[in-house]
């Protein structure tokens, strides 16, 4: 582990600037022990700078089941198969908890997606639910249309970021993430503290983007090992990888913060 703990230090070394003293060789077994046990206790310590940094996931419930009927009946004209909004009378509806995130956008639920096809749905839904379209609507209506827009923009900022689609979608499967749970893992712990230190001495934005870079590689990293893991219903991995997703999240959000 302290040999891997040293490529670390060396690798931010090369991207900060600074020099770093190579071991003489691989320390006591019983210094080991103790070393992992200090790297823990002070991670613990730094730990709360990233709390914060990464929000969580939208605490709106939504119910994984669906009518199976391609929408609902329009409450205003009765037309057949309305989703959000009627398409005949142009009526606005109000939120159907029964509907994911996913068939919000007109995606089929996985954890893949790509950006332009989310970000063009995104977009249509907002104009169609533009306040200034509704001004001469009902008081009812404008009512859904403020419960519909703060639901797609729910959906948008959830199924736009690994994480929180990540854990959106083990959510969906019944399975609850402690975004609280800190790993127990040395060898993280350790790079973590680096990450941190280089980032409090980098002094220039090229090394801090250099680190953001290397920050990113790693989520993606960790971004692909969910989704196999999620593939094979293999979900005590799939948490793992959310878990360790959210440190190099945060530790990208400390470069941004910094920039």
């Amino acid at each position: 582990m302290w040999r891997r703990a040293g490529r670390i230090r060396l690798h931010l070394a090369e991207i900060t600037g600074r020099r770093v003293r190579r071991p003489l060789g691989p320390p006591a077994p019983v210094a080991t022990c103790s070393a992992s046990a200090a790297a823990s206790s002070c991670f613990h310590h730094y730990l709360g700078t990233f709390r914060d940094s990464f929000g969580t996931p939208p605490s709106r419930s939504i119910s994984t089941q669906t009518d199976g009927g391609g929408g609902r009946e329009c409450w205003n004209c009765g037309a057949k198969g309305v989703f959000l909004s009627c398409g005949h009378c142009r009526s606005v509806h109000p939120v159907d908890h029964a509907v994911d995130y996913f068939e919000i956008f007109g995606l089929d639920r996985g954890y893949n997606i790509k950006d332009n096809s989310l970000e063009g749905k995104y977009k249509d839904w907002q104009k169609k639910l533009h306040p200034d379209l509704v001004h001469s609507k009902s008081e009812k209506e404008r009512a859904f249309v403020a419960e519909q827009s703060a639901l797609v923009i729910d959906a948008y900022r959830t199924l736009s970021k690994p994480l929180p689609r990540a854990l959106y979608m083990m959510q969906l499967e019944g399975i609850h993430v402690d975004e609280e749970k800190t790993i127990n893992d040395p060898e993280l712990l350790m790079e973590m503290m680096e990450v941190r230190e280089a980032v409090s001495e980098a002094s220039d934005s090229q090394t801090l983007g250099k680190i953001q870079s290397q920050m990113k590689r790693k989520v993606e990293t960790w971004s692909k090992s969910f989704q196999e893991a999620f593939e094979k219903r293999d979900f005590d991995r799939a948490v793992e990888a959310t878990q360790r997703m959210r440190y190099y999240e945060r530790a990208m959000e400390e470069t941004v913060k910094k920039l």
